[in-house]
């Protein structure tokens, strides 16, 4: 449907769309939470945040919680290392991240 409003051939919009991440070829929550799992981050318990992200959510990574309200997705870089650990809700960046400032973050976002 968009490449024909747009005039283009159906497989050039099929591949911008895969391309970025903030194209959403699938349905998502009202927020989306991404989790950067690169290096530094890693480093520093990004891994460990996500499984606890799932755990508070109830979802896997790629999931949306059954209300609608959150989608968890894993993201490889945020771009913003110094910070680490890192996630980006809808279009914030939250940094140096703990299991307690996650908990506020989602309050404060979904509250």
């Amino acid at each position: 449907e968009v490449a024909a409003i747009l005039d283009l051939p159906p497989t050039y919009v099929a591949s911008v769309a895969s391309f970025y991440t903030m194209f959403h070829q699938e349905p998502v929550g009202r927020h989306v939470i991404w989790v950067c799992t690169n290096i530094s981050c890693s480093l520093l318990g990004a891994e460990h945040l996500l499984d606890y992200l799932s755990r508070k959510l109830g979802i896997a990574v790629g999931e949306t919680t059954p209300d609608g309200r959150w989608t968890l997705l894993e993201a490889e870089c945020l771009g913003a290392c110094g910070g680490a650990p890192v996630m980006q809700v809808d279009e914030a960046y939250y940094e140096h991240l703990t299991e307690a400032e996650i908990d506020r973050i989602l309050d404060e976002v979904g509250g």
